[in-house]
C-alpha cells in the first residue's frame, strides 16, 4: 500500500460539493413537508365545506314501510314527548291550552333572526331543534337563540335519517353536534329531535333502537303533536289552520326556521301566535311542558314495563331544564369546530371566485395560444417568408458538460453531421466521470475540450462564450441531440439585424416511458405553443438550455451568463429583451433530450426550473417601470410569465380538487360534465398543437392520467418553490443522472 492510499476500511471523506448537497437536501425536507402540510390543510378545509353543506330539505319520513311490531303500544299511542325517566320509556302529553312551538332546520342567518325577532316581540319562547352543522357555520344566530331565553335541541350534525346509520355514526352525528353548540353558545342539551321524524305513532323497527340507544345517553326525544306543514308553503291563512290544535288539547307545533323559502313562515307566525293566545292558550318551552307534568307524571305520563335502559346522567335536571354550561374539552374543541368552520366558510367561497378567475384565465389562454399559434406557423411557413440572406458563416456551438458520460458520445456524434459549418466547444466542469477524455477519445475534427475547476453550468457557458471563435453561439446541454439541419435553421433568423436570441424546439428524446409520454405532452403543446405565442408577442421568457442561439456580443454586452438565479436560460433571455434584441422561436431546429426518468428527477428538475423562474422575475422586476423594450417586455411579458408560468399553474390543479369536491356534495353529473369540457378543450389544443409540430396523435391517450397525476406533481412542486421563495430559501444546481437513452432522434413520435 501506498503512502497515498487510504487506509483499508476507511471512508472517503465526502468532498465539498457532496457536504453542500447533503446540506440542501436538508434545508428542502422542511419545505417538502410544509407545501405537503399546506395542500392537506387546503384538502381537510374543502372537505369540512363541504360535509357542513349537506342537503336540508322538507320534513318527510324517507322509509314508509317499515313494521313497528317491535316498539310498545304506550309509546306509539304516547305523547310527543318521549323520557326515559328511571331507565324505563315514558311519554309526555302536553297540557291542555298548552302550545310547545318547536323550530326545526336552523339556524338560517335569514329566516331565524325574523324569527326570533317575532317571538321576543311576543314574549314567547321557542324550542330550536338545530343542525349542528349549521350551528357551526351561523354561531351568532344560536348564541342570541339561548341569550333570549330559547330552548335548543339537536336535529343531528347533517339532517340524516338514523335509523338507517350505524351506532357509530349516529354517536357521531350527536357528539359533533353538541361540540357546535359548545362552541357557539357555551352549553350542551339534552332534546333530540330526529330528522323526518312525525308523531310517535311514527316510531319503527328500526328507528326504535335508535331512540332508546339515545335514551341511554340521557336524550329526551321530542315529536310532534301538530303539524304546520310550512314547508308545504301552502300560505299563512293555511300555515295558522294546520298548526292550531283541536278542541283545546295542547301540543308540540312544529315550524321551520331554515331549510328554503320561509317567507310564509315568518307572515303566518305573529298571526298564529294572537290567534292562539285569543284562545287562552300559553306558550312554553319542551322542558317547561315537562316541568309542569313533573307532580303529576302519573296522570299524563305512559309507563312502559319491561323497556329499561339506565337512568343516565343528570336524570332530574332534564325535569328542569335542557340546556347544561359546557366545560372542559367540550367547550374547547367546540370553539375549535366554530374557528374551522369560519375559516373553511371564508377559504372556499373566496378560493371559488379565485378559480373561476383561474378558469376564465385559462380559456381564454387556450384560445390566444391557438389563434397566436396558428398565426404564427402560417407567417412562418409561408413561401415568401424570409429572414433575409441566407447565414452561411461558421458558429460556435458551446457544450457545458458535468459527469456526462452516458451523454457525450451521442451529442458530439450528431453535432459532426451537421450541415452547417460548426465548431465544437465542450466546457468541462470539473468531471469526475471521464467526460472530456470521451470527449477528446472521439476524434472528431473541430472540438475542443476545455476543462476547468466545477463551477457551475453558467460559469462553464461564459468561459464557452469567451473562448468562442464566431459571432453566433449555440449552446445545448451535453445530453442533447441535434438533427443534421438543426444548426442550420436556429441561425436562419440572425438574417434579421434585430434578431438577438432564437430558441429552438426542444423535444422529448425518451418519450416510450410513463413519465417521458407526460413530458412529451407537456413539450409539445405547452412549451412550443407558448413560445409560438410569446414570439407573436415579442416577449419570449425562456430560450431552453437544450437548444438555442445568441449573438456572442450581446451575449457579452449584457454581462454574460448569471449565475444570481437557477434559470440562467431566463435571465439571460430576459436581459436579452431589456437590452433591445429581439428573441424568437425557430419550430424547425429540432433538438431531442433526454426528459427525467423518475418522479425524484423530475420533481429536482421542475423545481428548479420553478424556483429560478421566480428569482428571476423577481430580479427583473423593475422593467415594469422602463421605457422602450425593456419595459415593453416588463408590462407585458412579466405579467404573462407569472400569471401563465406561476398563478394559473399553482392554481389550476385545484380545478380537478373542486371537481371532487362538486362531485360529492353539490353535484356529481355537473361536476363530471364540467370536468369533461376542460379536458376536452386542452385536448383539442394539444391535438392541434401535435398537428404543428408534425407528432403522432397516439401519445395523447395518456392526457388524462396527465391531468390526474402530473399535474398535482407540478402542482406541489410550484408549492414548494413558493415556500421556498417566501422563507428565503437557496437552491443549489443539482446534477440529474443521465442514462444516455437519447442517442439518436426519435422518429416522428
Amino acid at each position: 500500500m501506498t503512502p497515498s492510499s487510504p487506509a483499508r476500511g476507511r471512508r472517503r471523506a465526502p468532498t465539498r460539493m457532496e457536504r453542500a448537497a447533503v446540506r440542501a437536501a436538508a434545508l428542502q425536507r422542511p419545505r417538502v413537508i410544509l407545501a405537503l402540510l399546506l395542500l392537506l390543510a387546503l384538502t381537510c378545509v374543502m372537505l369540512l365545506d363541504g360535509y357542513l353543506r349537506s342537503e336540508i330539505g322538507g320534513d318527510q319520513r324517507v322509509r314508509t314501510d317499515a313494521s313497528a311490531d317491535g316498539v310498545p303500544k304506550q309509546i306509539l299511542d304516547g305523547g310527543p314527548i318521549l323520557t326515559f325517566r328511571g331507565g324505563r320509556a315514558a311519554t309526555v302529553s302536553v297540557p291542555d291550552k298548552t302550545i310547545a312551538l318547536t323550530f326545526d332546520d336552523g339556524p338560517d342567518p335569514t329566516w331565524t333572526p325574523q324569527v326570533l325577532k317575532i317571538l321576543d316581540e311576543y314574549h314567547v319562547p321557542g324550542t330550536f331543534f338545530l343542525v349542528g352543522s349549521q350551528v357551526s357555520r351561523y354561531p351568532g344566530a344560536v348564541k342570541t337563540m339561548v341569550a333570549q331565553g330559547n330552548e335548543v335541541g339537536i336535529h343531528t350534525f347533517t339532517h340524516v335519517d338514523l335509523s338507517y346509520q350505524s351506532a357509530a355514526r349516529v354517536e357521531r352525528e350527536m357528539e359533533q353536534s353538541q361540540l357546535a353548540l359548545a362552541g357557539a353558545a357555551g352549553i350542551t342539551t339534552t332534546l333530540f329531535r330526529a330528522p323526518y321524524s312525525s308523531q310517535t305513532d311514527a316510531i319503527d323497527d328500526y328507528s326504535w333502537p335508535v331512540y332508546k340507544k339515545l335514551g341511554e345517553d340521557g336524550y329526551t326525544s321530542v315529536f310532534v303533536d301538530t303539524d304546520s306543514n310550512d314547508w308545504k308553503k301552502p300560505g299563512a291563512t293555511k300555515i295558522v289552520q294546520w298548526a292550531t290544535p283541536k278542541g283545546g288539547t295542547g301540543a308540540s307545533v312544529l315550524f321551520h326556521d331554515a331549510g328554503g323559502d320561509r317567507s310564509q313562515t315568518i307572515e303566518a307566525l305573529p298571526e298564529y301566535i294572537e290567534k292562539m293566545k285569543a284562545k287562552g292558550y300559553v306558550f312554553t318551552t319542551v322542558s317547561g311542558v315537562m316541568a309542569q307534568q313533573a307532580p303529576g307524571a302519573a296522570k299524563r305520563a305512559v309507563t312502559v314495563p319491561g323497556v329499561g335502559l339506565g337512568a343516565g346522567p343528570n336524570a332530574a335536571s332534564r325535569l328542569q331544564a335542557a340546556h347544561h354550561r359546557a366545560t372542559g374539552a367540550t367547550l374547547y374543541m367546540g370553539k375549535a369546530l366554530v374557528a374551522a368552520v369560519f375559516v373553511a366558510e371564508w377559504t372556499v367561497p373566496a378560493l371559488s371566485v379565485g378559480l373561476l378567475v383561474v378558469g376564465v384565465a385559462v380559456f381564454a389562454r387556450f384560445g390566444m395560444m391557438l389563434i397566436l399559434a396558428r398565426r404564427h406557423h402560417r407567417q412562418r411557413n409561408r413561401r415568401r417568408f424570409s429572414w433575409g440572406p441566407p447565414v452561411t458563416e461558421a458558429v460556435s456551438v458551446i457544450i457545458p458538460a458535468y459527469n456526462e458520460k452516458e451523454c457525450i458520445a451521442a451529442t458530439l456524434g450528431s453535432l459532426a453531421r451537421s450541415t452547417h459549418p460548426i465548431e465544437i466547444i465542450v466546457v468541462d466542469d470539473g468531471s469526475t466521470d471521464g467526460t472530456p477524455d470521451i470527449a477528446e477519445s472521439l476524434g472528431l475534427p473541430n472540438v475542443r475540450v476545455i476543462r476547468q475547476q466545477n463551477a457551475g453550468k453558467p460559469a462553464a457557458l461564459n468561459n464557452g462564450v469567451r473562448q468562442a471563435s464566431h459571432r453566433i453561439v449555440v449552446m445545448m446541454d451535453g445530453d442533447t441531440v441535434f438533427e443534421p439541419d438543426t444548426v442550420r435553421q436556429l441561425v436562419r433568423p440572425f438574417a434579421d439585424p434585430q434578431v438577438g436570441a432564437v430558441a429552438g424546439n426542444a423535444k422529448v428524446g425518451n418519450r416510450r416511458t410513463l413519465i417521458g409520454g407526460w413530458q412529451h405532452i407537456e413539450y409539445v403543446m405547452g412549451f412550443n405553443l407558448d413560445r409560438r405565442m410569446y414570439d407573436l408577442l415579442r416577449c419570449m421568457p425562456t430560450i431552453p438550455g437544450a437548444i438555442g442561439a445568441f449573438r456572442r456580443d450581446a451575449v457579452l454586452a449584457v454581462g454574460g451568463m448569471s449565475d444570481d438565479t437557477l434559470a440562467e436560460d431566463t435571465d439571460i433571455t430576459i436581459a436579452m429583451h431589456r437590452a433591445g434584441w429581439r428573441v424568437v422561436y425557430q419550430e424547425h431546429a429540432r433538438a431531442w433530450t433526454e426528459a427525467p426518468g423518475s418522479f425524484g428527477q423530475l420533481w429536482s428538475q421542475r423545481y428548479r426550473w420553478s424556483y429560478g423562474t421566480m428569482q428571476a422575475l423577481w430580479k427583473h422586476r423593475r422593467s415594469i417601470l422602463d421605457k422602450g423594450p425593456s419595459g415593453r417586455f416588463g408590462r407585458v411579458g412579466l405579467p404573462l410569465v407569472a400569471l401563465f408560468q406561476i398563478l394559473m399553474p399553482l392554481f389550476a390543479p385545484l380545478i380537478d380538487v373542486f371537481t371532487v369536491y362538486s362531485m360529492l356534495f353539490v353535484d356529481f353529473q355537473a361536476g363530471l360534465v364540467a370536468w369533461l369540457a376542460v379536458l376536452g378543450v386542452q385536448l383539442v389544443c394539444a391535438a392541434y398543437a401535435f398537428r404543428l409540430d408534425g407528432e403522432k396523435y397516439r401519445c395523447l391517450v395518456m392526457l388524462p392520467l396527465q391531468q390526474l397525476a402530473y399535474r398535482q406533481m407540478m402542482y406541489l412542486v410550484l408549492i414548494h418553490s413558493c415556500v421556498t421563495a417566501l422563507t428565503g430559501g437557496r437552491l443549489r444546481w443539482q446534477k440529474l443522472r443521465r442514462t444516455g437513452e437519447v442517442g439518436t432522434p426519435a422518429e416522428g413520435g
